[in-house]
C-alpha cells in the first residue's frame, strides 16, 4: 500500500502523508475507515513509529484523518478538500497554459494533449 524511495529527498514522513493523501482522495481508502496503526506501519515498513507518527499528525492537520482516543485514526470526510484540491489543480494547469500560450504551443497540442492523458488513464 505505501512505498518509500529512499533516494527521494523528500522526508520518510512527507513521502508516507503524501501517499496517504493520494490514496484517501482516490477513494481507495473512504471516510471513516480506519487508518493502520502506527505501530504496523512503522514494522511494515521498518522505519521508526515516531516517522509514521508525524505523517499523521500532518495529515491531521490538513483533515485528511482524525484521531479517535484509543481506536486510532480514521480517514475524514474528504469531499471539501478533494474539491480544494481539484480547484488549485486546475489554477496551476491554468498557470502553465497560458505560459505554453506565450511560448507558442496552440489550443490544438493542449487538447492532443488531454485526449492522450484521458485516453491513458482510460485503458485497463
Amino acid at each position: 500500500m505505501i512505498s518509500i524511495d529512499y533516494q527521494s529527498k523528500l522526508p520518510l514522513y512527507e513521502q508516507i502523508a503524501g501517499r496517504f493523501r493520494t490514496l484517501i482522495l482516490q477513494g481507495v481508502l473512504p471516510a471513516d475507515s480506519q487508518m493502520p496503526s502506527v505501530r504496523s506501519l512503522a514494522v511494515e515498513l521498518s522505519i521508526n513509529p515516531n516517522t509514521i507518527q508525524k505523517a499523521f499528525s500532518l495529515l491531521e492537520q490538513e483533515g485528511y484523518i482524525y484521531p479517535v482516543k484509543g481506536r486510532g485514526n480514521f480517514v475524514a470526510d474528504t469531499a471539501e478538500l478533494n474539491k480544494k484540491e481539484q480547484a488549485s489543480l486546475l489554477e496551476a494547469a491554468k498557470t502553465l497554459m497560458d505560459r505554453g500560450r506565450a511560448l507558442g504551443i496552440t489550443k490544438a497540442q493542449y487538447l492532443d494533449l488531454v485526449n492522450d492523458v484521458y485516453r491513458k488513464g482510460e485503458e485497463p
